[in-house]
C-alpha cells in the first residue's frame, strides 16, 4: 500500500472516530410533547392567565375555557386531562368537566390548602370522617331569611345527632347584623371551622378577603372560594347543568325548552341552554304562557327530539295537553325540580306521567346513616313541605363539615348525601349529582341511581 493510501485511510479513521465521539456526547432528543386536541391547546392558553383575572374578565375567561372543553368528547377529554402535567392551570377546569360528566379523575386536583384546618384534629377514620373540634354555624337566625335559616339549622342538627362518633362543639351565630362581624366573633371564640353564610352577596364578601377561619359557605357567588375553604349550593345554575348533562347522555340533538319567568326558572333555563349549546345541542327556547298552541304548532316536523320544562306543577299540567295536541306529547320529557311545587293530588298529577325530574334522594328514599324523611318530619316541622329541601341541604352541610378533607385529598371521593352524590372540584366548589324521579299514576316514583 502506498504512503498516500495509508495517509488517506488514517484521515478517514480520524473523521470516523470524531463522528462517533460526537454521537456519544450529543444530547438526546427530548421526547415529543403530548398530542392534545386543538381545543385543549387553546384552553391551555386561556387558563395560563386565569389566576391574574378578576371580576367580569375572570367570568368571561371561565366561560371561554368551558366552551372549548365542551367541544371534546369523553374519550378525548379524559386523554388530554391525563396528559396535562402537574400544576397545569387547565387541569382543574378539565377535571371539573370530567366530574360533571360522571367520569373519573386521572389524578388529584392541583390544590392549595386541602386540610381545611385539620392539622390539630384527631386522625381521620377509615371512611375519611374527620370533623373539626369547634364549629361556628353562621346563619341569619333573625330577619327576612330566618325561615330558610331555620330549615338549614334543623337539618344540620339532624345530621349532627345522627352521627355516633366524635362530634365537634357547635356554636350558632346570627348573621342578620352583619356576616363579617359574626365571623370575627367566631374566630375570637376559638372555633376552628365555620359553616355559612347563607346569602350570595355575603359569600362574595367573605371570599373577597382572607376569612379568619376555614369555612364552608352555604351559597355560591361570583368569587371562587379562597384556599382552605369551600362553597356548597343548591343553585338553579347547578340544576340546569344537571339537566343538560342528562339530555346529552340520552343523545338529544334538539331540545325544546319551555320555561317560566321567575328568577329561579330563568337561571335554571339559562344554565341548561348554555351548557347544551356548548355541547353542540340545538335549543329552541319558548317562554311559558297559558295558551301556547300556536307557538307549539310551529315546532312540528323534524325539530325537537326531547322536551325540557322549567315549570312548576300547575304550569306543566296546563301545558302537557297542549303538547299532545301539537303532536309533541310523545317526546321524552324532562323537567326541573320546581315541577313538584303545587303537586300532591294524584288525580290531577296524572297529567305529568312520564316526566323525569331531579330531586333530593333523601326526600324519596332512605339514605344510609340518616333518619328517614318521614321520621324526621314527625319530629321537626321544617323536614316536610317546601322547607324539606333546605332541611336536606342542612344535613349535607353537616356531612361536608366532617368529610371535606377526605373529598379534597382523594381524587374520586364522593359521599352519599341527602341532596345527592357530593364531590369537590379543584376550585373548592361542591359538585352535586342529584337523584331522579318520574311521575307515574300521578305519583313521583324514584328511579334507580344513574337511571334517567
Amino acid at each position: 500500500m502506498s504512503a498516500q493510501a495509508v495517509a488517506l485511510m488514517r484521515t478517514l479513521l480520524i473523521v470516523l472516530l470524531l463522528a462517533l465521539a460526537g454521537c456519544a456526547t450529543a444530547p438526546s432528543k427530548a421526547p415529543p410533547a403530548p398530542a392534545f386536541a386543538a381545543a385543549t391547546v387553546q384552553a391551555q392558553a386561556l387558563a395560563a392567565h386565569h389566576a391574574g383575572l378578576s371580576g367580569k374578565a375572570r367570568r368571561v375567561n371561565t366561560d371561554a375555557i368551558e366552551q372549548l372543553l365542551a367541544q371534546l368528547d369523553d374519550a378525548t377529554l379524559a386523554h388530554d386531562a391525563a396528559k396535562l402535567p402537574t400544576g397545569d392551570p387547565l387541569y382543574n377546569f378539565a377535571g371539573r368537566v370530567l366530574l360533571r360528566r360522571g367520569l373519573p379523575l386521572p389524578h388529584p386536583f392541583d390544590r392549595g390548602d386541602a386540610s381545611f384546618g385539620a392539622a390539630n384534629r384527631p386522625a381521620a377514620d377509615r371512611d375519611g370522617y374527620r370533623p373539626p373540634l369547634r364549629v361556628a354555624v353562621l346563619l341569619p337566625l333573625t330577619g327576612t331569611q330566618a325561615a330558610a335559616a331555620e330549615a338549614v339549622r334543623d337539618g344540620y342538627m339532624t345530621g349532627y345527632y345522627s352521627e355516633t362518633r366524635r362530634r365537634p362543639e357547635l356554636r350558632f351565630y346570627d348573621t342578620a347584623a352583619g356576616m363579617n362581624a359574626a365571623l370575627a366573633r367566631a374566630a375570637a371564640d376559638g372555633n376552628d371551622f365555620a359553616v355559612g353564610p347563607l346569602g350570595r352577596e355575603e359569600t362574595d364578601s367573605v371570599f373577597a378577603a382572607e376569612p379568619p377561619l376555614p369555612l364552608l359557605a352555604l351559597n355560591r357567588g361570583t368569587r371562587a372560594p379562597v384556599a382552605g375553604s369551600a362553597a356548597f349550593s343548591l343553585s338553579p345554575e347547578d340544576e340546569g347543568l344537571s339537566l343538560a348533562q342528562v339530555l346529552i347522555e340520552r343523545g338529544s340533538k334538539h331540545v325544546l325548552l319551555i320555561a317560566g319567568n321567575d328568577e329561579a326558572q330563568r337561571r335554571t333555563a339559562e344554565a341548561a341552554q348554555a351548557q347544551l349549546e356548548r355541547r353542540g345541542v340545538k335549543v329552541t327556547s319558548l317562554g311559558f304562557s297559558t295558551q301556547m298552541g300556536a307557538a307549539l304548532a310551529q315546532q312540528q316536523g323534524p325539530a325537537a327530539d326531547s322536551l325540557l320544562l322549567v315549570l312548576k306543577g300547575p304550569q306543566a299540567r296546563s301545558l302537557i295537553p297542549q303538547l299532545v295536541l301539537a303532536n309533541l306529547g310523545q317526546l321524552p320529557r324532562y323537567a326541573s325540580s320546581q315541577l313538584t311545587s303545587g303537586t300532591g293530588k294524584p288525580t290531577e298529577d296524572m297529567a305529568l306521567d312520564g316526566t323525569i325530574f331531579p330531586t333530593e334522594p333523601w326526600l324519596i328514599r332512605n339514605v344510609p346513616g340518616l333518619p328517614s324523611q318521614a321520621s324526621a318530619a314527625a319530629r321537626v316541622e321544617t323536614a316536610k313541605g317546601p322547607a324539606a329541601r333546605l332541611f336536606a341541604f342542612g344535613i349535607d352541610a353537616w356531612r361536608l363539615t366532617a368529610y371535606l378533607e377526605s373529598l379534597a385529598q382523594q381524587p374520586n371521593a364522593r359521599i352519599s348525601g341527602a341532596t345527592g352524590q357530593l364531590s369537590l372540584d379543584g376550585f373548592g366548589n361542591v359538585l352535586r349529582r342529584p337523584g331522579w324521579s318520574r311521575f307515574s299514576a300521578g305519583v313521583a316514583v324514584p328511579l334507580a341511581d344513574g337511571a334517567h
